[in-house]
């Protein structure tokens, strides 16, 4: 049977009720999948004759059930053996129920029920088509020629052996990918110097699951949650969904300071690698002083491990969970940024205590992340892939931050910065006199795209003079040409934002 008669059979399927003739139940069939929408306006049926054979009925009950269908208006006929879906269907079809067509009915208020309305937070938007922009310095986009094709193409292959599918096919219910588990426990953690358990790792769906989990088990109206300033927005928003009160911490050249403010918070959420946006490294001296902040005022802190892989220069500095010896790090990572950030592939370590709770919250919302990509993941590591592919990020990386730099001091001399120590990203601090809401404005049409930075300031009149530079996804010989034409606007915007081309 060919693959369209299935696709037929399927939609078109007969009820078998003895009350009901076999024209009764074919005709109730194409009603209901022609006001279901599943069969849309214009769509052309089978002739009576092959859809009497897909069916395994008489030619003559298909041809009743067309004749009655047209009259009803549900279908027109269009020669003797064709027949499509009226494009007045829907309205003939509620003319009959005696209703208006356009007629709303009566709808529950939504805006009355909503109990939380998510949309309306601040956060960083970026266009769905930014890859069309000649000049995309845009943050948490890959670039497709730095992908490992081969490399995934062999894992995905492996994955798909028949073997393999009856380990990831079924229902995990809560459960992970063991192989998963082992590389990330052998041969991902100890990296930072993290040696866990396997009680201890949870996989997720990307780090944005870990950063959930993390909020609903802890967070409550009560609780303060110490967050850096400028930091991540949608840390803020999801802190703020439940109820917490949020208390912006100061940063300096080394990270988060870890002032008297603290003892005022019950959770910290820091990133300590490459803070976003700022990028700034914070070096292992601040890191213990943190932690014994946190141990003095009993605080849990949720360490984002962010681009921690991708340094520049020698080794990384050992994660907060690395020299934590009270069990108060929650550490969050994630596999996406060095693969690709559609696999939404993330995990946390803790506590056995908290990973309980969070296994069995993850079930609730969304059982366990794609078994499939965790044991293609799981293979990309134990076959070696994933080291090959971080030496190919920071030496691509590394060059693109350079030119950035370069630009930024032939360009943009009034522009301070310092260079990444590693990540994806470079911070810039413009005049005060400049938006960079507005030059961003002007530059999308001219095909630039680059992050304003008053998004990450939690304040209501936030400072606009900031920028973030993403250079994950746009290549060296569109850096120049981009800063150039991002200097041209700098200087139209601070002389009364006459276009500049």
């Amino acid at each position: 049977m060919a693959a369209d008669d299935i696709l037929w059979r399927q939609l078109l399927t007969l009820s078998r009720r003895p009350d009901l003739t076999l024209q009764a139940q074919l005709r109730g069939a194409i009603a209901q999948a022609v006001l279901d929408r599943r069969l849309p306006p214009g769509a052309e049926l089978p002739s009576s004759r092959r859809l009497a054979e897909i069916l395994g009925i008489s030619r003559n009950t298909v041809i009743q059930a067309y004749e009655q269908l047209t009259q009803e208006g549900f279908i027109s006929a269009h020669s003797r053996s064709k027949h499509m879906v009226d494009p007045a269907a829907l309205e003939n079809a509620a003319r009959a129920a005696g209703v208006r067509p356009d007629e709303p009915g009566r709808r529950p208020d939504w805006t009355a029920r909503l109990t939380s309305r998510p949309s309306r937070t601040r956060h960083v938007m970026k266009p769905t088509d930014w890859y069309n922009y000649r000049f995309p310095f845009v943050y948490g986009q890959p670039d497709p020629t730095l992908f490992p094709i081969t490399e995934w193409r062999e894992v995905v292959q492996l994955s798909l052996r028949s073997v393999a599918i009856r380990d990831w096919a079924g229902d995990r219910v809560d459960a992970d990918d063991p192989l998963l588990i082992e590389q990330l426990q052998k041969r991902i953690l100890p990296r930072r110097g993290i040696w866990v358990s396997p009680d201890q790792i949870l996989v997720t769906v990307g780090a944005q699951q870990a950063l959930y989990l993390a909020a609903s088990l802890l967070l409550k109206p009560e609780r303060t949650v110490g967050i850096e300033q400028p930091g991540y927005p949608d840390i803020r928003n999801l802190c703020r969904q439940f109820g917490a009160r949020i208390q912006p911490l100061p940063m300096d050249h080394h990270g988060l300071k870890p002032t008297g403010s603290l003892a005022e918070c019950d959770m910290l959420f820091v990133q300590p690698s490459h803070q976003n946006p700022t990028t700034v490294t914070m070096p292992l001296q601040r890191r213990q002083e943190l932690l014994q902040a946190a141990s003095a005022h009993d605080l849990v802190i949720v360490e984002d491990d962010y681009d921690s892989e991708l340094t520049f220069v020698g080794e990384a500095t050992p994660a907060l969970k690395a020299i934590d010896r009270e069990d108060r790090v929650i550490y969050v990572g994630s596999l996406s940024k060095t693969l690709a950030p559609g696999l939404r592939m993330g995990y946390v370590v803790a506590a056995p205590e908290f990973i309980t709770e969070a296994r069995a919250m993850r079930r609730l919302t969304a059982r366990h992340p794609p078994a499939n990509n965790q044991r293609a993941v799981a293979l990309f590591l134990q076959l070696g892939h994933h080291d090959a592919a971080i030496k190919k990020l920071i030496a691509a990386y590394r060059e693109r931050a350079d030119a950035i730099g370069e630009g930024l001091r032939t360009h943009l001399p009034e522009f301070e910065f310092r260079l990444p120590a590693g990540g994806s990203a470079l911070w810039a601090e413009g005049p005060a006199d400049v938006s960079m809401n507005a030059v961003a404005a002007a530059g999308a049409p001219q095909g630039l795209l680059i992050d304003p930075g008053a998004v990450f300031f939690d304040h209501p009149v936030p400072p606009e003079n900031f920028l973030r530079f993403g250079y994950s996804s746009i290549t060296v010989d569109r850096i120049d040409p981009g800063i150039q034409l991002l200097a041209r606007l700098v200087r139209a915007e601070r002389h009364g934002g006459r276009q500049a081309s």
